[in-house]
Parts: C-alpha cells; structure tokens; sequence
C-alpha cells in the first residue's frame, strides 16, 4: 500500500511589506512578500484576551504582474504548499528556511483595499491572466424568506 501526504497551506492575512519581483537567469519572475496571520485566544489564568501574530514568507512564481498590487497592509488569500531549503549566507554558514510557495494569490477586500476584489493569480503554467472568480451570490434573500436563529445548527 502506498503511503499518501497532503502539504497544502491556506493564509488568509495581510501583507507585512511591499511584494517585491526579481528574474531569475531564465528571466522567470520570482515575487516574494510577508502575510502576517493573527491568532486570538483568552488565558484561562488570567481571563484576559491575548493575541498572537504569526509571519510567513511567501515565493509566487510567473507572477511579474502582481507585485503592483501587493502593498503593505492589504489582505490577500494565499494558497500554495510548504517548502524547507538551505543556503549558504555570506559567511559561509548554513541557514535553513521554510516559506509557502504560493500557487494561488487572491487580492480581498473592496477596491480601495485589497485591489479589484474578482481577480486572483495563479502559478499554473497555462494562465498568464488572472484567474476569474465565480459570481458572489445574491446578497440577501427576499423579505421573510431568510435564515433565522432556529435554522442555524449551533
């Protein structure tokens, strides 16, 4: 029987800088940038409510159109997979990091914020324009014909 693994991440957070392009050798664009997700909890010494952000650094690939709109504080959706590698840093040492390489970046939030809110960017290799998202559903249902309190499971 053959063994199965997922590595699939999911960040939902906002941006900690300004999304920043290089090409390789190849002329392959590489855009990197930092979402900060929050998590919140209360003590349960203490009964106060603490909060906690976590930084994760993020590597789009053949994304040379996004950086313009990846700017510091804006939410986005990203998704993609974890990866661990090693370089070499000026002093000859070995360093180790682990970053998300992205397959999917989505812009939230209204126009003023989070840049055209129908737009996403994927890594596949046959896109090169963004990727469209469905239509929203309606926003609320006609008069009397809504979910109450006794229709919702919790």
């Amino acid at each position: 029987m053959a063994s199965r693994s997922v590595n699939k991440v999911i960040l939902i957070g906002h941006l900690g800088r300004d999304a920043e392009t290089a090409y390789t050798a190849s002329q392959t664009a590489v855009t990197k940038f930092s979402v900060a997700t929050n998590r919140r909890w209360k003590d349960q010494q203490t009964g106060e409510w603490k909060e906690e952000t976590n930084w994760s650094n993020v590597v789009l690939w053949r994304g040379e159109n996004v950086a313009p709109y990846l700017t510091k504080g804006k939410q986005v959706y990203v998704e993609g997979r974890l990866q661990t590698r090693s370089y070499d840093d000026k002093d000859g040492k070995k360093v180790w990091t682990t970053e998300v390489v992205a397959e999917d970046v989505i812009l939230l939030g209204g126009r003023g914020e989070g840049g055209p809110p129908d737009e996403g960017f994927s890594q596949e290799p046959m896109r090169s324009a963004p990727r469209a998202r469905p239509a929203a559903a309606p926003s609320s249902p006609p008069p009397g014909e809504g979910v109450g309190d006794d229709d919702v499971p919790f």
